[in-house]
């Protein structure tokens, strides 16, 4: 009657320990073996576990993920510069990754479940506190990849209020060096949500400028002056050829808008140019007496002395 009952307990513990030994695995058992406490040998096999879990996967991210990102990124041509910071956020990837992985192997949690916390609690925290940056950042990003410009790019914003010269641009902000040798830090966020105008971002570039005749003066004769111009300097190109047409009836002149391009769209280029064009095209009107009006106001009325009937004559 004794006898029968002790086989069942034995039993039910042999399957006891049989369920533990399994729960502690094979790092568990052989640190139980020599540590003698269950609890105490659970608790470091699973840091065990976590920390090569969390080795092993980082080593599989440097060593194969990160060099791939970066051959990604030399055959887009993303300039150097600009890699650097996207493969830092590669990294980061990588280091979250690592770690949620050697959550769930460590023991500490459902693997989904321990990156869901993770992702929402960093989430809620950076959410709350840098959302201005966070914003930045994610414009910095798209900058990265979108490629709108490049340092040493001339770029416009804000309706042509602003303009420069890229100098760097990082996950923030982009510096621009205006053409008055001023620094502008500029939240990337300004520069993803406005139209940025590029003019160096092809290999030409089209110019126009409008030249103002009188209206007693010969269009045809004007026209082929600043055709003939604009074929003479040698930083104008040749094709497309230079062009103009009759685009304004002002008060006092006509206007005639030449459009003529570059091949070296650069600030300094740009302005070079266009300088000593101007300056060609009115040395010619000059010498065949095409006139460059400016506005002139007539005033009408009469003025009335007091105490006298005389009335001034109307003036101009």
């Amino acid at each position: 009657m004794s006898g029968g009952s002790i086989g069942p307990a034995v039993g039910s513990g042999f399957l006891q320990a049989s369920e533990q030994a399994d729960e502690l695995g094979p790092i568990g058992q052989g640190l139980d073996s020599v540590l003698g406490d269950a609890a105490l040998a659970a608790s470091i096999a699973g840091v065990v576990r976590f920390a090569a879990a969390f080795v092993a996967i980082w080593l599989i991210g440097r060593l194969l993920i990160v060099p791939l990102v970066g051959r990604t990124f030399d055959r887009r041509e993303l300039d150097t510069h600009a890699q650097k910071p996207l493969l830092k956020i590669t990294k980061l990837g990588m280091l979250f990754v690592a770690v949620s992985v050697a959550f769930g192997f460590g023991g500490y949690g459902n693997f989904l479940v321990s990156m869901a916390g993770i992702a929402a609690a960093g989430a809620l925290a950076l959410g709350l506190a840098l959302q201005n940056v966070i914003s930045n950042f994610v414009a910095g990003v798209f900058i990265f990849t979108d490629r709108p410009f490049k340092i040493g790019d001339w770029i416009e914003w804000d309706g042509g209020e602003y303009a420069g010269t890229v100098e760097d641009i990082s996950l923030r902000v982009t510096r621009v060096r205006t053409f008055d040798n001023e620094l502008l830090t500029v939240p990337n966020s300004a520069l993803t949500e406005d139209t940025i105008k590029n003019p160096v971002d092809a290999d030409k570039l089209r110019m126009k400028f409008v030249f103002g005749i009188g209206y007693d003066d010969d269009i045809q004769q004007a026209t082929d002056i600043i055709i003939d111009e604009a074929e003479r300097h040698p930083d104008i190109m040749n094709e497309p050829g230079p062009s103009v047409r009759l685009t304004e009836l002002n008060d006092s002149d006509v206007g005639l808008q030449s459009r003529f391009w570059i091949a070296t769209p650069s600030r300094s280029d740009f302005v070079r140019i266009k300088g000593e064009y101007v300056t060609d095209v009115k040395r010619r009107f000059d010498e065949e007496g095409i006139d460059i009006p400016y506005p002139v106001h007539t005033l009408e009325g009469g003025l009335a002395l007091e105490g006298s009937s005389t009335v001034a004559q109307p003036a101009e």
